[in-house]
């Protein structure tokens, strides 16, 4: 169907993200989706001093990375919620490349243990992305109380996710095909 960069947004040793991620990475191949997961932790990149384009000599693993977001159709960041915004991490990563994303569609899961599932840092990234040339689908994927949502070995609990993902990727499919179909056409630069 789709390529996917999917984007995990947390890089603490206890991290509920993985679990998340990892469920939407099965989630996104059972629909025969592609997906290049994309973790900061194994990335262990520097603070951003300069972009990709800016660099003289990259390195292998940021010129991987750059082949990833430039392929991908689509973009799935999957954010936690540290004090009202995405991680710092999440931010980091996205900033290395700019043009690579253009005129893709971006959804975003966001979580927290709280009720409000990770909401303002979607609202957040939302911005970020559009500035990336990725505008976000119009749904997010909130999960609210993520440590009852999965189990220590990130296995779902709660199987009402497993129906709500269902119209999320729908939707997400639904503008990756329509941005796919505008690219064949061009893009305004």
């Amino acid at each position: 169907m789709a390529r996917i960069a999917l984007i995990v947004g947390s890089v603490r040793e206890k991290r509920h993200g993985i679990k998340v991620a990892r469920w939407m990475e099965g989630t996104l191949k059972s629909r025969n989706h592609t997906v290049y997961f994309i973790d900061p932790l194994e990335l262990n990149l520097p603070l951003l001093n300069e972009m990709y384009k800016e660099m003289s000599n990259p390195t292998e693993q940021l010129k991987d990375l750059r082949n990833k977001i430039k392929d991908a159709e689509g973009y799935m960041p999957v954010t936690p919620e540290y004090n009202r915004s995405m991680s710092a991490a999440m931010k980091n990563t996205l900033d290395y490349f700019l043009e690579e994303y253009y005129f893709k569609p971006s959804a975003i899961v966001s979580y927290s243990p709280g009720f409000f599932g990770g909401i303002n840092a979607a609202q957040q990234l939302r911005l970020v992305f559009a500035e990336l040339g990725a505008p976000p689908i119009p749904s997010s994927f909130p999960i609210s109380r993520v440590n009852e949502v999965f189990d220590d070995n990130g296995k779902l609990i709660d199987e009402g996710y497993n129906k709500r993902v269902v119209r999320f990727l729908d939707e997400f499919e639904w503008y990756i095909e329509a941005f796919r179909n505008q690219r064949k056409n061009g893009t305004p630069y």
